[in-house]
């Protein structure tokens, strides 16, 4: 098959285009380095000529959310006409566990918006939702300590995975017939999230203190014990978070 992987020179989109290509996959890893840039339509027509799914793993690179709303809405509205035109027959996107739960999050409601494109759409479809990763605990670290050395974090149900776990999941979901539906992936540890985050930076040797806070906001928004979680079953990644923090500490 021709998979056309939008976002593909990203975190996670490289290590899709190489597992799909590993499967012997025609795997092309579209992006604008490349000259396909989905906001503007640039490339994209000619990106997904002759593709059979197109797998969409970009992400906005401002996290402002009137700016995230406007990437994932000019983007997703982009491809998918695109993609109607030239008859793919499966779409499949990267979006977050949790999207309709945190309506005050900017982030999220970008990432609603552009389900929503895709669920109206008429094209087959699957959405993978995944769990926040390893790889940007330092980086909600960071948003919460505004700062400071203090990082305050509600002590609510956490679940995250590897990236690599994530990338196999859009992987295997584009390799798959369409859901029409959305895949919930998560890690394989259902942890707490003050303590993930205290344990991360330990292992960067990062002394800053991590307060457990039932009233710190995450990226706006105020969480409830199962607001980051699947609510129901969930594909889980392999690695755990003990061993994912053995790699990181000698990163």
């Amino acid at each position: 098959m021709k998979i056309v992987v939008i976002g593909g020179s990203g975190l996670i989109g490289r290590q899709v285009v190489a597992r799909l290509a590993e499967q012997g996959h025609e795997a092309v890893a579209a992006s604008p380095s490349s000259g396909v840039n989905a906001v503007t339509g640039e490339g994209v027509a000619a990106a997904l000529r002759g593709a059979d799914v197109v797998v969409d793993v970009a992400n906005s690179p401002s996290f402002e959310p009137a700016d995230v709303l406007a990437f994932f809405t000019a983007s997703t509205g982009n491809l998918l006409a695109a993609e109607a035109e030239a008859g793919v027959g499966h779409h499949v996107a990267l979006s977050i566990v949790g999207t309709s739960r945190l309506p005050d999050n900017g982030y999220f409601r970008g990432k609603r918006a552009q389900e929503k494109l895709i669920e109206a759409s008429g094209i087959p479809y699957t959405i993978v939702q995944a769990t926040q990763f390893f790889e940007f605990l330092g980086g909600i670290a960071d948003t919460a300590a505004q700062g400071g050395a203090t990082v305050p974090v509600p002590p609510v149900a956490f679940q995250p995975m590897a990236a690599a776990d994530v990338a196999e999941a859009v992987a295997r979901a584009a390799t798959a017939p369409p859901r029409d539906g959305f895949v919930e992936v998560a890690g394989p540890d259902r942890l707490r999230f003050d303590e993930v985050v205290r344990a991360a930076l330990r292992a960067k040797g990062d002394s800053r203190e991590v307060v457990a806070d039932p009233d710190a906001e995450y990226f706006g928004s105020t969480l409830e014990a199962g607001s980051l979680v699947p609510d129901g079953p969930a594909d889980l990644g392999r690695t755990s978070f003990a061993d994912w923090l053995k790699t990181t500490g000698n990163a």
